[in-house]
């Protein structure tokens, strides 16, 4: 398990700016929080460093591409080995339409997030999952709209988050 780094005020109120607005230059960053520019571009890449900053990237409305069906999928194999939950996991990696992949405990082994261009496109991406070996069960879930997407809570001390 990673280590949790210490993140004082200024690291915390850094997380939550960059959560807001993903592209704020470092100067602006720096003024925000009450810091120098270098104080805090050191910040930020000790971030990057400890993994707590995965990524910075566009948030895409999949609709304004093409995508009218987005969808949660989850999957049961047959067997819940290590070898097997990895093949899965290799399976469906090359495949761009499945967005986001969580490894679950409970009835289902996987949760998918996927995109298609319409009913008909999904059917051909269950079908896909269907066909692939150790696959026991599937079952779909299209979103009919999407009521929040909010930020990462961040801890507001030492204590656990929450």
């Amino acid at each position: 398990m990673t280590q949790r780094p210490e993140l004082d005020e200024i690291d915390r109120s850094i997380l939550t700016q960059l959560q807001a607005d993903g592209r704020i230059r470092i100067n602006e960053l720096a003024e925000r929080v009450g810091i120098s520019q270098p104080n805090c571009l050191r910040r930020v890449r000790a971030l990057r460093s400890h993994g707590v900053i995965k990524a910075i990237r566009a948030t895409i409305d999949e609709r304004l591409l093409g995508y009218e069906v987005v969808s949660f999928v989850t999957i049961q194999l047959d067997s819940q080995h290590q070898t097997a939950l990895e093949a899965f996991e290799a399976a469906i990696a090359p495949l761009p339409w499945v967005q986001q992949c969580w490894r679950l405990s409970g009835d289902a082994d996987f949760l998918l997030k996927c995109v298609s261009p319409g009913v008909e496109g999904m059917s051909r991406q269950l079908r896909q999952f269907a066909a692939l070996p150790g696959v026991r069960a599937i079952r779909s879930f299209p979103v009919l709209g999407q009521s929040k997407d909010g930020p990462v809570p961040i801890p507001t001390g030492h204590g656990a988050p929450g």
